[in-house]
């Protein structure tokens, strides 16, 4: 008897736990700045750059669920190997293609979404990605490093901004939220991190976009990732600020 009423609280009180969480994603989906489509890009970024797979497929779930059409998951999942790695890449693209073929047996049809076009006949994949990385930069990129390792800032110009930001079948936005997300979910890439902040304004993402980001981390990724992304986004923002005051 003693026994089942010890029970109780305990039921009890993690059912409390389970309608607080649920009302917590709740009033999270109402309040922030990202809309569903973003939130998908979020968690599917981070769980890829882990190789968290068994969060990564519920994650691949709801981004289709919320609208997100194949070609773009495909997109970012295949942008994602020049951060996290090829073999992070391609399991996120096999865990994937489990997903589709789970919703195929399930009679759902989602959306194939567009194909990249072709690159302009006119411009080398390193002009084309030369023009891309100034402009999500802000301004021409040099440094020590790349005078140092010259093939670097090749790979980054030519391949990075030019083959894979060049694609035209998702936006520049959604490509910097993808690589925001995955920065926020590894260690070591601080530098990274806030830079990719930076390059995440300069397509026009808003502070409130941002900080929306920070949140779907503190509830769906881990907080201690969520309260270093949020750091490193102060340390962007007065850069940014100090950077306009000298203007």
């Amino acid at each position: 008897m003693n026994r089942n009423i010890s029970v109780f609280p305990a039921v009890t009180l993690a059912a409390l736990c389970c309608f607080s969480t649920i009302s917590e994603a709740q009033n999270m989906d109402k309040n922030l700045a990202l809309n569903a489509k973003q939130q998908g890009i979020v968690t599917i970024a981070a769980f890829t750059a882990t190789g968290d797979l068994e969060r990564l497929k519920p994650a691949l779930h709801e981004g289709l669920d919320a609208g997100l059409t194949v070609n773009e998951i495909k997109e970012i999942l295949v942008q994602l190997y020049a951060y996290t790695g090829f073999p992070r890449s391609l399991n996120a693209l096999n865990a994937f293609m489990g997903v589709m073929e789970e919703r195929g047996r399930k009679g759902i049809r989602d959306k194939a979404g567009e194909e990249a076009r072709p690159f302009p006949a006119t411009k080398s994949s390193m002009e084309l990605g030369t023009e891309i990385q100034t402009r999500l930069a802000g301004k021409p990129v040099t440094g020590a490093i790349y005078t140092f390792a010259p093939a670097i800032d090749r790979f980054l110009k030519g391949h990075l901004f030019g083959d894979i930001f060049g694609r035209d079948n998702l936006d520049f936005q959604n490509r910097e939220l993808a690589t925001i997300s995955a920065l926020a979910n590894m260690k070591g890439v601080d530098p990274q991190l806030q830079a990719h902040f930076a390059i995440g304004f300069n397509t026009g993402l808003t502070e409130a976009q941002m900080r929306g980001l920070i949140t779907v981390f503190t509830v769906r990724v881990g907080e201690k990732e969520a309260e270093n992304a949020n750091d490193l986004l102060g340390k962007a923002l007065s850069s940014r600020a100090k950077e306009r005051s000298l203007k």
